[in-house]
């Protein structure tokens, strides 16, 4: 029986894990500064980080929408559309590098509650389905917001 990604049960939090730093490494590119993250937020100043979010929250939407296989009922709406918002803001922080305050501007929300979202998506990330959902979504945005040619050693 497949279980779909969001519905899979939240493990135990475990303080001592450390941050988002431990791990995503921040190794620079050849070339590049060893000084900045490989995805920092200076490297997005033609997208406000408003609109950024919101481009995000709309990539994990759809994404949801192509492997979902079944139609929602309404509780399970509303649970699919809190862990939606939780990717978006994981992804946000962790690969825009967006301040949890312009995240929770952005969402409505409050900065300790984009860093629970954080936490969540990271404690989620055990189970095999969750992660490759969150590491192509990390990619689609990658591939959607980093400027032609960052990155690459052309």
């Amino acid at each position: 029986m497949h279980r779909s990604i969001l519905t899979m049960p939240l493990p135990e939090h475990d303080k001592a894990a450390g941050s988002t730093a431990a791990l995503f490494p921040t190794r620079a590119p050849e070339g590049k500064s060893a000084d900045r993250p490989p995805f920092a937020a200076q490297a997005y100043p033609a997208v406000p980080p408003r609109i950024a979010c919101r481009i995000v929250r709309q990539l994990i939407v759809e994404m949801v929408q192509l492997s979902g296989e079944r139609v929602l009922r309404r509780r399970d709406s509303r649970r699919a559309t809190c862990h939606i918002r939780q990717i978006a803001m994981y992804v946000c922080h962790v690969i825009l590098q967006i301040s949890l305050s312009d995240i929770g501007l952005a969402f409505g929300k409050d900065r300790t509650t984009v860093g629970h979202a954080c936490n969540v998506v990271e404690d989620r990330r055990d189970h095999q389905d969750y992660d490759e959902f969150v590491a192509a979504a990390e990619r689609i945005v990658l591939s959607v917001l980093t400027p032609a040619g960052y990155g690459n050693d052309e």
